[in-house]
């Protein structure tokens, strides 16, 4: 049963947006909606608009789309100033008006549906809302009292963050999007501005915290820290000043951003929307974005479901997924401008394509079709021959020359019978290395038996397992000339004598277990072999171990060796506070936690041919409280350099149990980014790394230097040949084995002569005219869908609109 009644706490444009949405379906619907504030108090300056979001709201209510349409400014290119050079990328399509006007406009069509609006006035306490509405919409924000009264319900987590920033306007109209960065001798602080009308900007400055502190800030009244801001700016205001919202409501005072997740989003009969449900970093321009989806998807769902639970679940279940992805991409983009001087001292060009592309939504292939011209001079700086994707330029460690930027990462089979690799390890690996792979790893290769994880495990610790790999890397060598093969050596630790993955992963054999030994005497989890702590003669041992299943990999052939001290295995079990309680020289500090891990690098190191290059996978985080911090990540990365690591395999987790990793596309990239410009190395990024596309901007932006995969190799053996087929690159970087070159283009897969339509019927009336708001468009083909991300800024040709609530899932839009 649909709800005859609707309050809605909070009257910014997510809670009037529901309203209206709610009153239109539904005329007989009585609808209130409680505003603390007056009419036009409001947190900012201006709202940016896609075209996606207006497409929503055109096919939601025509009378509002027409309102704003009246009011737009728009503009295409987006600037990046940075000491003194200004970069622009164009073709991005913007849409903006004022803040005031867009809630003047919610306001007129609210009163003209029949909302019942009620400003300078608190809403009724929620329990009593809940007892007098069928439903209560919870649309008051970050600081949500709706939420807060409710707080065991809904379970909110909220995350303050490093840098303090300002909301300001200027009385003139920037003509793009602008970025731009001050050197300050107090640190780095950024400008954030946009046109949102003929003769005004929206300005955002934004720094560290201690930044600002540094700068003075904190002493500074609201009207001196705006005028400090228009000194430090003046370049870009060209020398004009900044106003706040002083005069009408004083909500232009320093902040910080909060980040906003609530693990349930609806308790009885109240539900939470916007930023009282979720916060997205201003960065990516989220904010009214969410809002406005939220209201379209909670509108939808209870026109469609037959009761409010069921209405209640299913908005949550449309909208979490949608919700989620963004505010990853949002927390990358924060993290970016938080981490800002990291950057600083990249080319000009390259520092602006690491910026576009901060969110990881953005990407390489976007921009190139948004802005070629941007993109190619993007390339040649970072020196990629004409022609030459990204992905495939070559790189150099050692003495080895990748002829491209891929490796098959590391990915443990169990497939090997007392240590030694078979057919299955030679068709696995020989096939990866046919498919263009720069380097190709092995799985983790164990330095001893008892040093093995499963039964399954191959090793490097007699002379028939090191012929049986040599196998492998002639085949690799003599069928894939220019693929380099590495090796990965490690010992299990407290993560051993378990059963094969597909048998139950992490668990305990349930018979003929081995012991285990680690730096200390701590079970991986419960259920799991307690470990016995090794001695210094053990630890000796074990030494030897790597340096002589080192020495069988070299005349095994391998062009590379990587020491695995990551995911919680024995030497990551030592650089890790939660796995080391030793208290002699091996543990306690982080040096004497590095103590043994250096010292079997520094074995390996010794017995290495000096011509091939080591490298070091390390886990750059725990994902656990009280574990390997970033900046202990780094120091880490530091110290492996500093005894000769080529390169630092950055990876993150499984060390412990009880992590709480935050998944999500490239989500370990941010950890291989933050190494490579501190500690100053060359890194190989992995972690959901799943198109080339990615690898492509990655390696662009300068946040990596090479990228691992594994599930796309094992999806597709020839990952890297078909991403040079797929984008029409024939070149040195990936060359097709001779039997395979005549599929070295994709197959057709279906007619391309048919006729292509010419007219739509969607939206048509009975009387066959074009209904109000459709997007027919008579003797023209219907637009085409766009290839973007939920939150990326569309091209200016890009107005695909439909007539069902998919606006929810892909609207578009940016309050910066």
């Amino acid at each position: 049963m649909r709800p005859l009644s609707a309050a809605i706490v909070g009257g910014g444009p997510g809670g009037l947006y529901t309203a209206a949405l709610l009153k239109r379906l539904d005329p007989g619907r009585r609808v209130t909606v409680w505003e603390r504030n007056a009419p036009d108090d409001t947190f900012g300056f201006g709202v940016v608009l896609s075209d996606e979001t207006l497409g929503g709201i055109e096919h939601a209510d025509p009378v509002v789309y027409a309102a704003l349409g009246a009011d737009f400014v728009r503009w295409d290119d987006i600037h990046i100033v940075h000491r003194g050079t200004r970069q622009t990328s164009g073709g991005h399509g913007f849409a903006a008006l004022g803040r005031r006007r867009l809630l003047e406009i919610l306001h007129e069509r609210c009163h003209a549906l029949g909302v019942e609006l009620r400003f300078r006035a608190e809403a009724p306490d929620p329990a009593t809302l809940s007892r007098t509405y069928g439903l209560v919409v919870a649309a008051d924000g970050v600081h949500s009292t709706t939420r807060e009264a409710y707080r065991d319900a809904f379970r909110p987590t909220l995350t303050n963050h490093r840098c303090r920033y300002i909301w300001l306007a200027a009385d003139f109209a920037f003509d793009a999007f602008r970025f731009e960065i001050a050197e300050t001798e107090h640190g780095a602080m950024q400008l954030h501005g946009y046109p949102f009308a003929a003769d005004a900007s929206t300005v955002i400055v934004e720094m560290r915290e201690e930044v600002w502190r540094a700068a003075g800030f904190d002493e500074l009244d609201e009207a001196e820290s705006t005028a400090r801001c228009a000194r430090i700016f003046a370049d870009a205001l060209g020398g004009r000043p900044l106003r706040s919202n002083t005069s009408r409501s004083g909500k232009s005072a320093w902040t910080t951003f909060r980040t906003v997740v609530n693990e349930r989003w609806s308790h009885g009969n109240v539900v939470l929307l916007g930023d009282a449900a979720h916060t997205a970093h201003f960065s990516i321009g989220s904010g009214t974005k969410l809002a406005v989806e939220d209201a379209l998807a909670l509108a939808a769902c209870l026109e469609e479901q037959p009761t409010l639970r069921a209405a209640l679940t299913a908005y949550e279940e449309e909208r979490r997924p949608v919700v989620a992805s963004t505010q990853r991409a949002a927390r990358a983009s924060l993290e970016w401008f938080e981490e800002v001087s990291r950057h600083l001292d990249q080319p000009p060009r390259q520092f602006a394509f690491n910026l576009l592309t901060r969110s990881r939504r953005v990407t390489h292939g976007n921009l190139r079709l948004r802005d070629a011209a941007f993109t190619g001079s993007v390339e040649r700086e970072f020196g990629c021959p004409a022609g030459t994707p990204p992905m495939f330029t070559p790189f150099r460690l050692r003495g080895l020359t990748l002829r491209n930027r891929v490796v098959v990462s590391p990915m443990d089979m169990y497939s090997a019978t007392d240590g030694i690799p078979g057919d299955f390890h030679l068709v696995h690996l020989g096939a990866r290395a046919l498919g263009g792979a720069g380097l190709v790893m092995t799985e983790m290769v164990c330095v001893s038996e008892e040093g093995r994880i499963t039964p399954g495990c191959a090793g490097l610790y007699t002379d028939a397992q090191g012929e049986a790999w040599r196998r492998i890397t002639d085949f690799a060598h003599a069928r894939a000339p220019g693929t380099a093969i590495g090796v990965q050596l490690g010992h299990s630790g407290r993560k051993g004598s378990t059963r094969l993955m597909w048998e139950g992963m992490d668990e305990p054999l349930p018979e003929g277990n081995w012991p285990l030994s680690a730096a200390s005497p701590l079970p991986y989890k419960p259920g799991s072999q307690t470990p016995h702590e090794l001695s210094r003669e053990e630890l000796a041992a074990i030494r030897e171990q790597f340096t002589t299943a080192a020495a069988r990999a070299a005349r095994a052939g391998f062009d590379l060796l990587e020491l695995h001290c990551a995911h919680g295995y024995l030497l990551s079990g030592f650089l890790s506070p939660l796995t080391n309680h030793r208290t002699d020289a091996y543990g306690g500090s982080l040096d004497g936690r590095l103590r043994f891990p250096l010292e079997v690098f520094d074995a390996v190191r010794a017995v290495w041919p000096p011509e091939r290059p080591l490298t070091v996978r390390v886990s750059a985080t725990d994902w656990a409280e009280g574990g390997t911090s970033a900046e202990e990540a780094v120091a880490i990365a530091r110290a492996f350099a500093a005894h000769g690591a080529d390169a630092i395999d950055v990876s993150t987790g499984q060390v412990v149990a009880d992590e709480r990793p935050e998944f999500g596309r490239s989500y370990q990239t941010p950890y291989a980014d933050r190494v490579r410009h501190e500690a100053g190395v060359p890194v190989i990024a992995v972690g959901a790394i799943s198109s080339w596309d990615d690898v492509n901007s990655l390696v662009l932006a300068g946040r990596t230097d090479l990228c691992a995969l594994a599930r796309p190799h094992l999806y597709d053996p020839h990952w890297t040949l078909h991403a040079a087929a797929e984008q029409g690159y024939e070149g040195p970087g990936a060359v097709w084995p001779v039997p395979y070159r005549a599929g070295s283009r994709r197959p057709v897969t279906g007619r391309t002569d048919a006729a292509k339509p010419r007219l739509t019927l969607r939206g048509r009336r009975q009387d066959g005219e074009p209904a109000p708001g459709s997007d027919e468009k008579p003797g023209l083909e219907p637009d085409k869908k766009s290839d973007r991300e939920p939150d990326e800024k569309p091209n200016k040709k890009s107005n695909e609109k439909t007539c069902d609530k998919s606006y929810a899932k892909s609207a578009v839009e940016s309050d910066v």
